[in-house]
């Protein structure tokens, strides 16, 4: 039997839990070509707007440098460590900003399709990353096959394209390399301009539709079973067999701790054998009579039961007694429409404990 489910059982969208999972994980949908088509206009951007000026003051400094060659002194190996520290600084000059736009164009690049957040996980070592097999399959699977197909078709186009483009130049490049040679340098920057704008032309159009891609196959790789569904929906709501114990009880002791008040009642409302609710009221110092208990068949005779036992008067009154059971709360005051017959029989009582009273008296 395998250990992963097979893709055509795989029929339920993901759920939010397992892309938020995914996403903790580092698993997120990430295409190559976004990252390579930023190089690509940060390379146009720091030869058009950068380059020129920069190679301008880089000829200026060594035209200096080699005009005034007699004053470098090249006696021993301090002397031409210091004489290539300035040049170094020279084509630092050049050379810096082209890394900073690189570096800001890749950072860009990765923020656009995903904020970037650390995960341990993905650095953690793990044997199945270094194993023959499993590289077998990275390279020569599904994935590997489309990474392939893609390299192989962005060289075609991109040779293509330069193709086309040199061809149209052609006799202008023979043309150039008779002419004046400080016309050459301009001709190659326009050249090299045109090729790369044309490279980043077609990369654009590879970018968006792999990163469509990426994020299709992604969502694909998330797809669940429906046994997974109901896996992770018995984890993160819990047992449903497990939920309906925990109820019972929680109802058995709900039930235990009203039956504890029933005692401390003041009158019990009966219809002879369905319902019974249990009140409390004393005067002086309850606003109204507050329900302490209530119940239905077994429960209502189990009520009855105890108030018999502790002496506590027993109304028959099937229709209050149904009415009541149906709008009155355990640990509420009973509603105002209830007021005038409750206190009827609060009444009652309070005649009956100020006399003897047999024990069928209240009925």
């Amino acid at each position: 039997m395998a250990d992963s489910p097979d893709k055509d059982s795989k029929t339920e969208q993901p759920t939010e839990k397992k892309i938020r999972d995914a996403v903790d994980k580092g698993n997120v949908p990430f295409s190559r070509e976004v990252p390579i088509f930023a190089s690509l206009l940060a390379i146009l951007f720091y030869t058009v707007f950068i380059l020129p000026d920069a190679a301008g003051s880089l000829s200026e400094q060594l035209k200096d440098v080699f005009s005034k060659a007699d004053d470098f002194r090249l006696d021993n190996g301090g002397d031409a460590m210091a004489l290539f520290q300035q040049l170094f600084l020279m084509a630092g000059g050049v050379l810096l900003p082209a890394f900073a736009l690189f570096m800001v164009f890749g950072l860009a690049a990765s923020v656009f399709q995903n904020m970037p957040s650390p995960v341990l996980d993905r650095i953690q070592p793990k044997l199945e990353r270094i194993s023959p097999l499993g590289g077998f399959k990275r390279i020569f699977g599904p994935k590997g096959l489309v990474e392939f197909g893609k390299s192989l078709i962005k060289i075609l186009v991109v040779s293509a394209i330069i193709g086309v483009v040199l061809r149209g130049d052609y006799f202008g490049v023979l043309a150039d390399m008779f002419s004046d040679p400080r016309g050459i340098a301009p001709e190659m920057a326009r050249l090299g301009i045109k090729i790369i704008t044309v490279v980043l032309i077609a990369t654009l159009v590879i970018a968006v539709a792999d990163v469509f891609w990426t994020r299709y196959t992604w969502h694909t790789d998330l797809m669940m079973t429906k046994q997974e569904i109901k896996d992770e929906v018995k984890q993160s709501d819990g047992d449903p067999i497990l939920k309906a114990r925990q109820r019972s009880l929680a109802r058995d002791r709900a039930r235990k701790r009203m039956m504890t008040q029933v005692p401390r009642a003041t009158l019990v409302i009966a219809n002879p054998t369905h319902y019974a609710i249990a009140l409390r009221y004393v005067a002086g110092q309850d606003g109204a009579p507050m329900v302490v208990a209530k119940g239905q068949d077994l429960i209502a005779l189990k009520i009855r039961q105890i108030a018999e036992e502790n002496g506590i008067p027993v109304f028959e009154d099937p229709p209050l007694a149904r009415s009541m059971f149906a709008q009155v709360s355990v640990d509420n005051f009973i509603p105002t429409e209830f007021y005038k017959a409750v206190a009827e029989l609060v009444h009652r009582v309070y005649q009956l404990k100020s006399k003897p009273m047999s024990m069928s008296g209240p009925r």
